[in-house]
């Protein structure tokens, strides 16, 4: 009898995902997942075996505990509308972050993307379309890897997340990047579930000359905690900050503006913007000068000099 494997359900989810409603989309993704965190919960947000230093790590610029990096996938044309409310959420709170941005489900502004760069964030790429389709085969990958590699070089982005965090670390090689963002240290929530266990970046080096670094997320994504469990505070990215800055790791979060409201008037599937910005005042207020706070291509090019090469 052939078992039913993840890698199956989640083929057969994104077949049928068209031909159902929004809702009935997030009703079944709660039901899944309220079982799967059962089932993990001995690892899952903490897994106690993701925080051992790896071997040459110098410890972080300047001489801080631990780092910080934020990100945001934009998936559509709803989140691409509310990026510049992010934005000055961030500049007014004293942070920076990256936008990744998918290319053909939505029309990007050329404005948009150098205002970003401007004012101190970065850009990078999500993919063609926000779907598993980039991973169907070799020849998918290939075909869409020459594109995606056009968008890099037009957006003079370095980084690459695939959407729904999909990964296949021998494939991105074909990609010119300097970091790529789709794993993380545990996360069974996700189709593809496998996980780094570690809150530290991994350089990747199969190919020479073609090398790149993998920064895992290492806090729950805001879908996970504010959409699926429906949480009411921030008690979990505390708890998760907590245990990484005591093992001195990496703490990227990965945030949606298209879940996140910013006028009251919240729909389903959204959560309000200042669960957000308590996060960002619990960091530099209770870790004030511990952290080094990074741009994505910043810790990327750090990991590759400091650790990397040594």
């Amino acid at each position: 009898m052939k078992l039913i494997t993840e890698e199956m359900v989640a083929r057969a989810y994104y077949w049928v995902k068209p031909l159902m409603s929004r809702k009935l989309q997030i009703l079944l993704r709660r039901v899944v997942a309220r079982r799967k965190r059962a089932l993990h919960r001995s690892i899952w947000p903490i897994d106690p075996d993701a925080g051992g230093k790896p071997a040459g790590f110098p410890g972080w610029p300047n001489g801080n505990r631990f780092s910080v990096v934020l990100t945001h996938d934009v998936d559509t044309a709803r989140g691409l509308e509310r990026c510049e409310e992010l934005m000055e959420l961030e500049k007014e709170m004293g942070f920076r972050s990256s936008f990744n941005f998918v290319a053909h489900d939505y029309v990007l502004p050329p404005e948009l993307r150098r205002k970003l760069v401007e004012q101190g964030f970065e850009v990078g790429v999500h993919g063609l379309e926000h779907n598993r389709k980039l991973y169907e085969s070799p020849d998918t990958f290939a075909r869409q890897a020459a594109l995606i590699n056009g968008y890099l070089k037009e957006w003079g982005a370095v980084g690459f997340r695939s959407p729904c965090v999909y990964h296949n670390f021998e494939w991105l090689h074909q990609l010119d990047i300097s970091y790529e963002a789709s794993a993380f240290d545990t996360d069974p929530f996700e189709p593809q579930s496998d996980s780094l266990r570690t809150i530290f970046p991994v350089h990747q080096t199969a190919v020479p000359g073609r090398e790149y670094v993998v920064l895992p997320y290492t806090l729950p994504q805001d879908f996970t905690m504010f959409i699926l469990f429906r949480e009411k505070g921030i008690g979990i990215w505390k708890e998760k900050l907590r245990w990484i800055a005591e093992h001195g790791g990496m703490a990227l979060l990965i945030t949606h503006p298209d879940y996140m409201n910013f006028d009251g008037n919240r729909q389903f599937d959204e959560y309000h913007c200042e669960l957000y910005r308590e996060l960002l005042e619990h960091i530099r207020t209770e870790y004030q000068g511990e952290y080094c706070h990074l741009l994505p291509h910043e810790i990327a090019s750090f990991w590759t000099e400091r650790v990397a090469l040594r």
